[in-house]
């Protein structure tokens, strides 16, 4: 199988590197966590017009048609600079659902809007006590008049205080845990009784607890079939996974790259201490743990994109979706902790990027589903 990117994903690469030496440096991104905001509008436009935002999007729809093994080299440009933005809430979770299972119109609303970098999304999805159980949905979505009213909460929605709309999942019918009676709806976050409570995550990300209180959207707010979104949901949140998993692999690098270069540098004893093979042992595992973990999160996108043409079952691209969110945990773990450790107390200062690039890495380890998670997932769908 080959992995080797293309001309044309080289030169995206190299387009993005360009934006990141020019706007993105590690003191700019602190002033834009720092910020009300907590990102960067003229970044997020320079993205869109550089056509990132189109890229995982059908081509009917105004995109590029990239697939998961596509968006591995721009999610990994984006780990090595830990890029704030908004882009896996606004493209890999909420335009994917849009996109996979909206109608004519709906597409037409959101999507070039989405694409040109005017609209941005967030998911509204997990809640309180759901951990990564996709099905625990309680919040309702009933019938009224000839549209619905919604009533719950979604805690720690990514990005959603950046949010122009929500996709909302709610229960149409049945009750939480149950498989069937999920249903998405767009939701304005302006709208009449929504409210969202800014918070910013340990990462420096903004996200957002969202109550719904009493919220009445038309009957065309109704994205895909009442009650038969839970397999939209899956997929979606595994294409996510797998985005996250490579944006973890930039961070890694970064991570690595910190770690070694202080070592030829800070001396004991009148030698640099990366001339002590005990410290030399340790980095060579940390840079096995980032190899392995390219290997496995390569081969997951790969049988993502299968799964997507049809080639292989839900059941299976789960399975491969979960072995690279073991790995991805395993040395995001790893490499992170050693990466600290290796730099002493310096390592947890904010004015090194290392001590950033940790506080990612322990994120990603924990999104959309953990370690212990991802372990009974992967058994389960072999």
């Amino acid at each position: 199988m080959d992995f080797q990117i293309t001309q044309e994903e080289t030169q995206l690469v190299d387009s993005i590197a360009r934006l990141i030496e020019r706007s993105y440096s590690f003191e700019a991104r602190r002033a834009i966590i720092a910020s009300d905001a907590g990102y960067s509008e003229g970044v997020w436009q320079t993205m869109a017009e550089m056509g990132l935002m189109g890229l995982p999007f059908a081509e009917d729809d105004g995109g590029f048609g990239a697939g998961a093994v596509g968006m591995m080299s721009v999610m990994e440009a984006f780990g090595k600079a830990l890029i704030v933005e908004p882009y896996v809430a606004t493209v890999g979770l909420a335009g994917r659902l849009v996109a996979q299972c909206g109608d004519a119109a709906q597409k037409e609303a959101i999507l070039p809007g989405l694409i040109e970098g005017r609209i941005k999304l967030a998911f509204a999805h997990t809640e309180a006590d759901a951990r990564y159980r996709l099905a625990a949905v309680g919040t309702r979505a009933r019938a009224q008049g000839s549209g619905w009213r919604l009533d719950g909460s979604k805690v720690v929605v990514a990005h959603a205080p950046l949010a122009d709309w929500f996709v909302v999942s709610a229960r149409t019918a049945g009750e939480p845990g149950d498989s069937h009676g999920i249903s998405l709806f767009l939701v304005e976050r302006t709208a009449p009784g929504v409210r969202c409570e800014a918070v910013r995550g340990f990462d420096g990300m903004r996200c957002g607890d969202v109550t719904l209180t009493g919220v009445t959207v038309s009957e065309s707010a109704l994205i895909g079939t009442a009650g038969d979104a839970l397999e939209a949901i899956e997929e979606a949140v595994d294409f996510a996974t797998l985005l996250v998993c490579s944006e973890a692999l930039g961070a890694l690098v970064s991570a690595n790259a910190d770690t070694l270069e202080y070592l030829k540098t800070r001396h004991q004893f009148g030698v640099p201490i990366g001339s002590f093979q005990a410290l030399q042992h340790r980095m060579v595992e940390m840079t096995i743990h980032a190899e392995q973990a390219r290997s496995i999160v390569s081969l997951a996108c790969a049988r993502f994109d299968e799964a997507a043409a049809g080639k292989l079952s839900a059941r299976e691209r789960m399975h491969f979706v979960s072995a690279a969110k073991v790995k991805i945990a395993q040395a995001c773990r790893a490499v992170g902790q050693e990466s600290i450790q290796l730099h002493g107390g310096m390592g947890m200062s904010d004015e090194l990027k290392v001590s950033h690039t940790f506080k990612r890495l322990t994120m990603i380890g924990q999104l959309f589903g953990d370690l212990d998670h991802h372990l009974e997932r992967f058994a389960a769908s072999a």
